[in-house]
């Protein structure tokens, strides 16, 4: 389905279905709420969470080394039937080695588990890498992986609309597209419009530097979601629980029904994580974006 075709009519009424939906998977973290390495068991326990609250089988994650994520999660994984997508974090030449090779290490043990290998979270929108440099970082990893695992990359929408990601385009085999109406301020009421045009205007940009949908490499929704935490606002865009039903129903579940592939941030909240400043100057509380409470409880209906 050429995104495209039916963007107009998302933003238009996206209480409008198609009859195959797309697949729908969370983000993922490697810690506790204390902020303890998780365990093979804990990774088993957020599998069977996931799965029985949404339906959804499959997951990702940002560096395959920390905590030692591919070892424990895999194995869970594999016996829950889940897909897993593996991260390698390569701003540093340490982090990318380390990544690169906890991955290789059980490649070949996990390459039906394994779905994809991202190669860097919004390097491009920080300015890490240029596209071409980033291009180099995936052909290195694809020469080293079995050809049955994707690899590609991970940014934010503009980074992909501007032009920027260009130059991965043809060797990337997927692109997951970042795209947060939280962040760019938008009200309730606009955030979902705002979420679709993102995802229109990056994936309309790679369809033509692709040369045509046919040619366009596997394009996910890498990121989007809403915090449950009243008070971490950033310009009109409102924190809290209500709100982020509404864009999880409204603007996330309705990508999903229109046949398009996203991942949900995050699976669980996060309070380990420290307390931190947005761009605008007020308190940006990373700890509450999980659809599910740290405990594994739901905050509300996850089914799309």
């Amino acid at each position: 389905m050429r995104f495209s075709a039916v963007a107009a009519a998302l933003a238009a009424s996206p209480a409008l279905v198609s009859a195959a939906k797309g697949t729908m998977g969370f983000a993922l973290g490697t810690k506790m709420a204390s902020g303890d390495c998780k365990s093979q068991q804990d990774y088993a326990d957020d599998f069977d969470a996931i799965k029985s609250a949404s339906g959804s089988t499959i997951v990702r994650g940002y560096s395959a080394s920390d905590c030692n994520m591919a070892k424990n999660a895999l194995p869970a994984a594999k016996a829950k039937g889940f897909k897993v997508v593996l991260g390698i974090w390569p701003d540093v030449e340490e982090s990318f080695n380390k990544d690169l090779n906890a991955i290789t290490d059980v490649a070949d043990q996990y390459k039906d588990t394994i779905y994809a290998v991202t190669v860097g979270s919004e390097t491009l929108y920080r300015g890490n890498f240029t596209g071409e440099e980033l291009k180099d970082k995936i052909s290195t990893v694809k020469s080293q992986l079995p050809t049955t695992i994707k690899v590609g990359t991970a940014d934010s929408w503009n980074k992909f609309a501007d032009g920027t990601g260009d130059a991965i385009i043809g060797t990337a085999d997927l692109i997951m597209i970042n795209a947060f109406a939280f962040w760019q301020g938008a009200s309730r009421d606009n955030a979902t419009h705002v979420y679709f045009d993102d995802m229109y205007q990056a994936i309309t940009h790679i369809e033509k530097i692709a040369g045509g949908a046919d040619k366009m490499p596997e394009v996910w929704n890498g990121e989007t979601g809403w915090p449950t935490a009243v008070g971490t606002n950033y310009d009109e865009a409102e924190g809290g629980l209500d709100n982020a039903k509404h864009f999880y129903q409204d603007g996330f579940c309705a990508l999903i029904e229109w046949g398009f592939n996203a991942f949900y941030f995050e699976a669980f909240d996060e309070p380990w994580k420290p307390a931190s400043i947005g761009d605008n100057g007020n308190v940006a509380d990373e700890t509450t974006w999980g659809a599910m409470t740290a405990d594994r409880k739901t905050k509300f209906s996850l089914k799309c």
